[in-house]
């Protein structure tokens, strides 16, 4: 990994954290072994955030906010740090995806905010650019963690998931794991502002094969649209062409189980898949 002072991050928002963890450190006087002890985590991980070679978990913020007595400082700074480990074409989506309200998912995978963490570790490990770099799988996984936080967010967006059913009948190899998943995601079902439903594979034939489909609104009433394929992805504003996906994306949801039938699809899978 690049050092925090490499044009690569220089000026960057994860360059600040890096600076700001150090700078913290250093006018509290704290080693980092000391810091070690009083946070729970080891000295050489710390040290890893300092230089920016890290991306750490909001979790690691929240005890350095806590050492510190900077209210949510560094929370606030890894929120902004952590979509520096996302593409461009991604990162846009993200920000609009930060600022939503209002969101409709049709899904060929398992979406970031639904994801356990050990299945988004056997996915992204699945990347045959990342097989030989654990570091920058674990900072992946970590920035897609994050992403979880607009789940919990107050006021909480309200979000409907369309899966598509043969995302949940592919296993991992590890059953625990899938049964994890699938469990997690029967879990997200029951929050009130989380709705979820199956498209069962006879149901045909739609215009939304070979891709999946995320609808955003702001809370000014604009709206976007992002497709997403396997290796790619694209951000759609114009607001005719915005219209003709959601026009799709009604349909589809028409095709779908209904939510209480969706659920009872679901948690059979779960038992099905308990190892």
């Amino acid at each position: 990994m690049v050092e925090k002072n490499s044009e690569e991050y220089e000026g960057s928002a994860r360059w600040v954290l890096a600076c700001e963890l150090q700078r913290l450190r250093e006018e509290s006087g704290k080693s980092l072994a000391q810091l070690s002890e009083e946070t729970n985590y080891d000295r050489t991980y710390l040290h890893r955030l300092e230089t920016g070679e890290r991306l750490s978990k909001r979790p690691v913020m929240e005890a350095l906010d806590r050492v510190y007595g900077t209210g949510e400082l560094l929370v606030r700074l890894w929120g902004l740090a952590r979509l520096d480990a996302f593409k461009d074409k991604y990162r846009e989506f993200m920000e609009c995806e930060a600022k939503a309200t209002i969101m409709h998912k049709y899904m060929m995978v398992i979406p970031g905010i639904l994801q356990t963490e050990d299945y988004a570790r056997v996915v992204l490990s699945s990347v045959p650019s990342l097989l030989t770099n654990p570091d920058e799988v674990d900072e992946l996984v970590a920035a897609r963690m994050g992403r979880q936080e607009l789940l919990v967010r107050s006021p909480a967006p309200s979000i409907r998931v369309i899966f598509d059913e043969s995302v949940l009948r592919r296993p991992t190899v590890d059953r625990r794991i899938w049964h994890e998943q699938l469990a997690r995601i029967a879990g997200a079902a029951e929050a009130p502002n989380l709705t979820i439903q199956v498209l069962r594979f006879d149901a045909g034939v739609h215009d939304l094969m070979g891709g999946s489909l995320s609808l955003l609104w702001m809370v000014d009433g604009s709206g976007v649209a992002y497709l997403e394929g396997n290796k790619s992805g694209g951000l759609v504003e114009e607001p005719e062409e915005v219209a003709k996906y959601r026009l799709s994306y009604d349909r589809l949801r028409d095709l779908a189980l209904p939510p209480p039938a969706s659920a009872a699809f679901i948690q059979q899978l779960v038992e099905d898949s308990t190892p």
